[in-house]
């Protein structure tokens, strides 16, 4: 069996890539950008508008609930799917798929081993570090092979020497070029992410290297160091605490005070971090004010709430359709697909949430069943039948109803 060599000459997840002390360089993330820092999927986490870009994109999505599903006449019934309910034996749902979106997010893929039971069924899901697993295709069928570098795999039936199977892999791609494997955000935006860090480092050298000092005290005349210690010490108490305030102060030995500032240059710094804020909220699709941004939006009102929205609309479900094609397969023959119940967040208040319910009960949409169901409530006697409106033109072919009748409908 031998790999497409041509589609991945230029990604480093290849396994017919020649491993090159560059391309070594590349794999663990060791290659530095114009900046001086080294940008890693995991290191990368230091910067705070990434851990909470990544945190919000991997938490929101996790929170759904992922149910499975089955047609039945003109409608569609909930399925048994017991691999949506416990993909793992240790970590629970929403730890598990945080995981998985947390991947996604950083290295652009997710890759899971599939574990099946004696009936062949899909039984267990375990996660793989993306920064351990290279992608390629056979140039017989065009299948996906994955090959898995170093560590110990604790997977039964494995061994790290013989690719895996696509049958074996869940493979939860992010957005890509070549129909095999996602391209790592990090690695893309690894020239911005770079500024950010050394903007970081830069300002936090400047805070601990003094250059902030309020003022220096300057003599004409020779100080030994006890003398200096004592006049700073003078003028430091002089100068410190409430009770100290609007007093004069007498300097002598010739000592002059001079205030510092930041330079202009360095007070750049400054802006430059809010820049970067704006400009990993951009890669990751994430409005600002979930990045704890607030300065140039309102904290109040319809322009959050719409953004908030927006937010699940374009960032959230392109997310979340991935994993419901990908997990869709898994859960066959028994269901026909798995999706997302998004209702959670896009319900808004009390208010807002009835009048959606009485209008999507009234066009016959929901009943009332289903309606006590999205709010997690037992269902009500009689409560499946649905509310279909009949119009005056139905009302009046049949001889059955009179006008009376009809008005009182």
């Amino acid at each position: 069996m031998t790999l497409l060599a041509p589609i991945f000459n230029a990604t480093v997840e290849s396994p017919t890539v020649p491993l090159t002390s560059q391309n070594i360089l590349e794999v663990i993330g060791g290659e530095a950008t114009s900046s001086g820092k080294n940008v890693t999927e995991q290191g990368v986490l230091g910067l705070p508008a990434v851990w909470r870009a990544v945190n919000v994109i991997a938490g929101s999505c996790a929170s759904l609930p992922l149910h499975a599903y089955k047609p039945k006449g003109d409608t569609r019934v909930r399925a048994s799917a017991p691999l949506l309910d416990e993909p793992h034996p240790d970590l629970t749902p929403f730890e598990f798929w945080e995981t998985t979106y947390a991947h996604i997010a950083l290295w652009g893929n997710a890759y899971l081993r599939v574990l099946r039971n004696e009936l062949g069924q899909v039984s267990e899901l375990w996660h793989i570090h993306p920064g351990r697993v290279r992608v390629g295709r056979t140039s017989e069928t065009g299948e996906k092979v994955y090959a898995i570098d170093g560590g110990k795999e604790v997977l039964r039936d494995f061994n790290p020497k013989k690719p895996v199977q696509a049958a074996t892999m869940l493979h939860i791609a992010g957005f890509g070029y070549d129909g095999v494997c996602g391209v790592s955000p990090i690695r893309a935006a690894r020239q911005g992410l770079g500024l950010a860090m050394a903007a970081e480092e830069y300002g936090a050298k400047l805070f601990g290297s003094g250059s902030l000092a309020t003022g220096v005290l300057q003599s004409e005349q020779r100080l030994s160091q006890e003398q200096a210690d004592a006049i700073q010490a003078r003028w430091k108490a002089k100068r410190t605490g409430l009770t100290s305030a609007h007093e004069v102060i007498v300097l002598d030995s010739g000592a002059k005070f001079h205030q510092l500032s930041i330079p202009p240059a360095d007070a750049q710094f400054l802006e430059s971090r809010r820049f970067q804020i704006a400009e990993i909220a951009r890669m990751f699709g994430v409005p600002s004010h979930m990045l704890m941004d607030t300065e140039r939006s309102t904290s109040w009102g319809t322009g959050i709430e719409q953004q908030s929205i927006g937010f699940v609309v374009y960032t959230l479900r392109p997310w979340l359709t991935r994993v419901e094609q990908r997990v869709s397969r898994l859960v066959r023959p028994h269901a026909a697909y798995a999706r997302y119940a998004v209702e959670g967040l896009l319900r808004g208040d009390s208010a807002q949430r009835a009048a959606f319910y009485k209008a999507m009960w009234e066009i016959g949409v929901y009943n009332t069943n289903e309606i006590r169901a999205l709010e997690e409530r037992s269902p009500v006697d009689e409560g499946n039948t649905r509310y279909r409106p009949l119009n005056m033109g139905e009302l009046g072919s049949t001889d059955s109803v009179s006008n009376q009748e009809a008005s009182n409908v």
